[in-house]
This record gives structure tokens, sequence and C-alpha cells, in this order.
């Protein structure tokens, strides 16, 4: 199922941010290292959750207002909690904000006095929990 936009939680992303590290996640982790005999020894494990989901605009697409960045802003300030993410290509994911630094934005063009309504390119950093 698809749909035209993004939802986390009750708040809606634009669909033209775009997933730009879904490929970099690998749900097997190998480490390999040598025995004292010289035998080559596999570790590996399936990972269970940390997969991140960067959602990202650019300049010319993806674009998220200005209410819907300070509405993601509350929902990253509450501690611990986690959120239900549906893209809009019917994906779910249960996330949380990832990190120090989970919201970056900046407006497209400088206004004095940004509205609501204001567009601004974006990066939101989510982690599957």
């Amino acid at each position: 199922m698809s749909t035209t936009h993004h939802t986390l939680g009750a708040t809606v992303i634009p669909r033209g941010m775009i997933w730009v590290d879904e490929f970099d996640w690998h749900a097997v982790e190998k480490s390999l290292e040598y025995s004292t005999t010289g035998a080559l020894l596999i570790d590996m494990g399936e990972r269970l959750a940390g997969r991140t989901i960067t959602l990202q605009g650019q300049e010319e697409a993806g674009w998220i207002t200005r209410a819907t960045l300070l509405a993601l802003r509350a929902q990253a300030a509450i501690p611990g909690q986690s959120f239900a993410l549906t893209l809009a290509d019917g994906q779910t994911f249960t996330v949380q904000f990832s990190g120090s630094n989970p919201i970056e934005a900046a407006p497209v063009a400088r206004p004095e006095l940004p509205t609501g309504s204001h567009p601004y390119v974006a990066t939101v950093r989510l982690i599957e929990v």
C-alpha cells in the first residue's frame, strides 16, 4: 500500500524525504580472526535492532514545514519514547529518535519571521528498536 506521505506517530512527514541509508544495514554481523594455529575463526550473529532510518530532504525536493519540524522536535524531547513509523511505501517500523542531534534543518531562503508553513530542508535521524 502506497500513500502520499510518511507518518511518525501522528505527525505527517513529506514523502519526498528519502530514506538515505536504507541499504546500509546488514542483518548478519560477522567478525573474522585467526586462532594461534592459523585457523580462521568466524563469529556470526543476527542483529535484532539498531537499524538506522535517516529521512532526508534536499534543496530541490522533500521540503518539510516549520510546523512539522516543531512537532518532530517535541516528539524527540520525550526521553526513550518509541513511535510507529510508516513510510509512504507501506513499510512499518518501531523507532526512537537517534543520538544527540536527531533533527537538522535549514530554512529555504532566509525569512525574518518564518511562519508554520515555511519550508525547510531537513534531516531526521531515527533508529529501529
